[in-house]
């Protein structure tokens, strides 16, 4: 989340979500640094005329197990077919192979596997208080197959946001496509329904397409999301502590929330023996390792699985086709601090200034851990179970569930992040290929544009990532610093990581953008006199 948004809201409303609240200082300084929109695209070739990919496997993001070898055949930007060429290790070739036209190109991809682009549905573009520029997070997005995110509240401000989500739509930038969400956050209080409808009218004007709350006035919330619909957008919700005692996920998803974001107003909801979560007598939310400390500990204040309370509240959410974006990955750091700031991708990937942002400090959003000890990393570990059962058990019910990573924050880092989050669901319960339907299609149809990306399938947009691994049997593959493996030689090599990501159509060596990542990340080091990150 934007501090600046926060902090407009801190200064009026009874909302108060202190994501950023510790950010003030940093926002008075003159200096304030500014994200700068993507430099012009200098990545990628195409799209082509026509495109096939020959032999691949595919995982079409569907929940159908992988099917090959195929060829997918692409024209501009749009995939025109799917077509099977035979037997994994035939000779048969059938004799209606297509056949390349002229003008086109092809890539042999026999023994890589061709997934839809990752969908991030909680992904914010950097922020001036990590001070990291977009063309970073891109790059680290892009480098992992993702091919879509949703970033949740515009924090470098709506405008900005709008202008970089056309030139992404036009190919101008290396990114990915953008659906931006403005912060309930207005300039001034919102005291009466009609204003919160114009807020949303104008919100709307300025190029959202969805908004973003953490709670507000129930009577003003309301009135937004009712706006929302009949201006055919979207929303997504933190329910933050101080409004949830009277906005819970049952209360905004009866107005027509779209998604839960993390899973604070879904304990509430399941509360069956007290209305007010059991805060101790010293707690203070602006303090932030008190708010970190007692989230987890509040699942085991909710009502317990296949209890009365429980059904009814499964119930309901399934009957209102409610979507589920756990985000269970910005939360690892709580269970085992030592392994979040200790992950294999920060020593060439983190820029120091965000690895500043990270460090424990009482003024940064998610640097909370002021004293971190056992017992709080013990009740985390435990706060996990019934969180990710009830995630679990709505997804085998036939919910919706998608994949967010809200990288950025608490030692998680764009792009490894969301396939964090992959091998996170994994561990809910959920198979490989559920798994990477809720990264995909589940994405998409929450964003309302599955008709057109989401799936490998004839008429969708070409959205696409290709790995020489098979990530059904393994999602570390995935991260762009690959997975350790030991050879029949008995030496040890890093194996996958993303090889092209395709979008609309354009084919961008994922590795080459993860490369310049570390070039930036060097050249920084380089500019401050450092060789490696700070550790306490």
């Amino acid at each position: 989340m934007h501090p600046r948004a926060l902090l407009r809201t801190l200064a009026w409303t009874t909302i108060v979500s202190s994501l950023l609240l510790h950010t003030a200082a940093s926002l008075a300084a003159d200096d304030e640094y500014k994200v700068p929109p993507a430099p012009a695209r200098k990545e990628g070739d195409g799209p082509y005329s026509q495109l096939i990919l020959r032999s691949a496997i595919v995982i079409n993001g569907t929940g159908a197990p992988a099917f090959g070898p195929t060829d997918i055949v692409i024209e501009g930007n749009r995939i025109v077919n799917v077509f099977p060429v035979g037997a994994p290790g035939g000779t048969k070739e059938p004799p209606n192979r297509p056949k390349l036209k002229a003008g086109g190109r092809e890539i042999d991809l026999r023994d890589h596997y061709v997934l839809p682009g990752l969908v991030d549905m909680h992904g914010h573009i950097g922020g001036s208080e990590q001070r990291v520029p977009s063309e970073y997070v891109y790059k680290l997005w892009m480098g992992h197959g993702i091919t879509t995110i949703r970033d949740p509240g515009c924090g470098n401000g709506v405008e900005w946001c709008a202008s970089e989500t056309r030139r992404s739509e036009r190919n101008e930038i290396t990114a990915p496509r953008i659906f931006p969400y403005a912060f309930l956050t207005p300039e001034k209080p919102l005291t009466t329904p009609e204003e919160g409808r114009k807020w949303v009218r104008d919100i709307k004007a300025k190029g959202a397409v969805g908004m973003k709350c953490f709670g507000y006035r129930p009577d003003v919330l309301q009135a937004i999301f009712d706006e929302l619909k009949k201006q055919g957008m979207r929303s997504a919700c933190h329910h933050a502590q101080m409004d949830v005692s009277r906005v819970n996920v049952l209360t905004t998803a009866r107005w027509g929330l779209t998604t839960m974001e993390h899973w604070y107003g879904l304990p509430e909801a399941l509360f069956d023996d007290r209305t007010v979560q059991n805060y101790p007598p010293a707690y203070n939310y602006f303090n932030e390792q008190d708010r970190f400390a007692q989230a987890g500990r509040l699942w085991r204040q909710a009502a317990k699985p296949g209890s009365e309370k429980y059904e009814a509240v499964m119930k309901e959410l399934l009957a209102l086709d409610f979507t589920i974006d756990p985000t269970f990955t910005i939360y690892l750091a709580s269970r085992d601090l030592m392994r979040a700031r200790r992950a294999d991708w920060h020593e060439q990937y983190t820029l120091p200034q965000l690895w500043d942002f990270y460090t424990p400090n009482r003024d940064n959003h998610g640097s909370f851990f002021f004293d971190w000890g056992t017992e709080d990393e013990v009740a985390w570990r435990d706060n996990y179970r019934p969180w990710m059962e009830f995630v679990n058990d709505y997804k085998n019910r036939g919910g919706r569930v998608t994949v967010g990573s809200d990288s950025g924050f608490i030692y998680q880092l764009y792009g490894f992040g969301t396939i964090q989050e992959l091998e996170l669901l994994r561990e809910a319960g959920f198979h490989p290929l559920e798994v990477l339907r809720s990264a995909t299609l589940n994405g998409a149809q929450a964003l309302g544009a599955a008709d057109r990306i989401g799936s490998v399938e004839p008429g969708k947009l070409a959205d696409l990532a290709v790995l020489d691994e098979n990530p059904v049997a393994n999602f570390k593959v995935m991260y762009g610093t690959g997975h350790v493996r030991l050879g029949d030689d008995g030496r040890t090599r890093r194996v996958g990581g993303v090889k092209y990501t395709i979008k609309d159509g354009i084919v961008y060596d994922a590795r080459r953008l993860l490369s310049d990542v570390r070039d930036m990340v060097a050249e920084e080091k380089r500019k401050r006199g450092i060789t490696q990150l700070a550790q306490p």
